[in-house]
């Protein structure tokens, strides 16, 4: 988009941030989204705020407070030419489908970026209980049989 060169990494859902009395609780759920924005151009550049936008078209804003966000990417991002911006983007929203609303340094062109839903960070796997069963019958099949 003009200058800016927009990546987008991963998603995370999280249903706080921080731990104890100081955590901060969503009004929905916090989405981090891991990007990096370069800048390629010959002059320094402020990016234009990031929005999510749902499939009925409603538009959610970038959090201006970064406060517990792991490699919070900041809110005012000022990227000097061949360099960087990169950490987490935050947004409080629905658990759904979204599109990414980037532009441009002028913010006169828009294009988006695909959010879909996923909760692969939410779910991690988890250790098997121990059991008493021997080898033989831990191999075995759901119904018994080998």
């Amino acid at each position: 988009m003009g200058t800016l060169i927009y990546t987008v990494f991963e998603t995370q859902w999280l249903t706080q941030l921080g731990d104890g009395p100081t955590a901060r609780v969503p009004q929905h759920r916090f989405l981090l989204v891991r990007a990096s924005i370069t800048n390629s151009g010959s002059k320094q550049v402020l990016v234009p705020g990031l929005s999510l936008v749902d499939d009925s078209g409603q538009t959610y804003n970038e959090i201006a407070n970064g406060d517990s966000v792991p490699q919070w990417i900041g809110l005012l991002r000022q990227v000097k030419p061949a360099e960087s911006a990169q950490g987490n983007l935050l947004f409080d929203v629905s658990p759904q489908h979204y599109k990414m609303q980037i532009s441009d340094e002028n913010e006169q062109r828009i294009a988006y970026v695909d959010v879909p839903l996923t909760f692969g960070a939410e779910n991690p796997q988890l250790p098997m209980p121990a059991t008493s069963a021997s080898p033989e019958q831990s191999l075995s099949s759901p119904s018994g049989k080998k």
